[in-house]
């Protein structure tokens, strides 16, 4: 014996409120028939021992399991936690029941597969790094997909992204209207399907200019590999704008700046992309491109929901337009 308590049965409840066990399942089954006084009974019985009835089972037997998987990789900066967050409380209210799996590589892998063996209602996949042999696993299984932040291609999987190229093209276009004409660039790791579509668009806004970057830089959307790329890069006269993939890079970028007594943005605009709450800190001020949760969550219910109307139906793609948030350091 290891002394764990025995979880209580539809049994145990049948013999204390001296009915059978199929009335026991019937009481807790929404818009099942049962005499009042039996349900009654039942119920006080169940308060009495500490039962409830098991989801899990539940589900086998053709019941929802209303358990959704979420993949969140391994999280580099706050705005992903603050997605990750937001997304957890979303399904929550929408009585989902979230499984969230985060790490990278085999560990991730072998997570993964193990939540497989779960009946559930969908996969959502938030790290851009995840290999298509997961999304493959799904379907296989019946597990609706939805990816959110890169285009999953895929029959019924569904798509949430951000519109990153239009936003980043738009930030670089603010820059070169204020007569920025040195830019650096601060990317993300070549896995993300934002880092590209980031890129391209700050490209683009350049090319129109008939400008190429001056530096191109390299960091895994962290903090500290923001401040280690600038401080890598002999900026002197070189460049008079860093246009960062993210948030968390340009903040590291600016503390590197203004420890070596660089004004921002007085000497070099710095910006950055997704308006995680960092960035509106006073001492931070960063102009940012707003990459909306609000919209994210809802729209991820959204397709959650309607996959679960028509499970059959086409894979959907919801597109999400960002805003430039001005604040102090362009």
């Amino acid at each position: 014996m290891n002394g764990q308590k025995r979880r209580i049965t539809a049994a145990d409840i049948a013999r204390l409120a001296g009915v059978s066990r199929s009335a026991v399942s019937r009481a807790f089954t929404e818009g099942a028939y049962l005499d009042a006084a039996k349900k009654t009974r039942i119920l006080e019985a169940s308060e009495e021992l500490g039962y409830r009835p098991n989801a899990l089972a539940a589900s086998l037997q053709g019941a929802g399991s209303n358990l959704v998987a979420i993949f969140v990789g391994d999280m580099p900066n706050h705005y992903d936690k603050e997605v990750a967050t937001a997304l957890i409380n979303g399904l929550n209210i929408a009585g989902k029941w979230p499984i969230v799996i985060g790490g990278s590589g085999e560990p991730a892998q072998s997570a993964i597969q193990n939540v497989l063996c779960y009946p559930l209602e969908s996969m959502i996949l938030r790290s851009g790094s995840l290999g298509a042999d997961v999304v493959s696993s799904c379907l296989k299984l019946g597990i609706p997909v939805i990816s959110s932040g890169r285009i999953v291609e895929g029959p019924t999987v569904d798509n949430i992204c951000l519109r990153n190229s239009e936003a980043m093209a738009k930030l670089t276009r603010l820059l070169l209207e204020q007569g920025r004409k040195k830019f650096a660039y601060l990317s993300g790791p070549e896995a993300y399907w934002s880092t590209g579509e980031r890129f391209r668009g700050f490209e683009a806004a350049l090319g129109e200019a008939n400008l190429l970057p001056v530096a191109t830089l390299f960091g895994d959307y962290s903090v500290q590999s923001g401040y280690d790329a600038v401080k890598s890069l002999a900026l002197t006269g070189e460049i008079d704008a860093l246009v960062c993939a993210n948030d968390a890079m340009a903040i590291g970028a600016l503390m590197y700046l203004r420890e070596n007594g660089v004004d921002v943005p007085a000497d070099i605009a710095v910006t950055g992309f997704d308006d995680s709450s960092m960035a509106s800190w006073p001492s931070i001020g960063l102009t940012t491109v707003h990459n909306p949760i609000g919209s994210l969550v809802e729209g991820t219910i959204d397709l959650l929901s309607k996959r679960q109307a028509d499970p059959d139906s086409p894979g959907r793609t919801k597109w999400i337009d960002a805003e430039l948030v001005l604040r102090t350091t362009h």
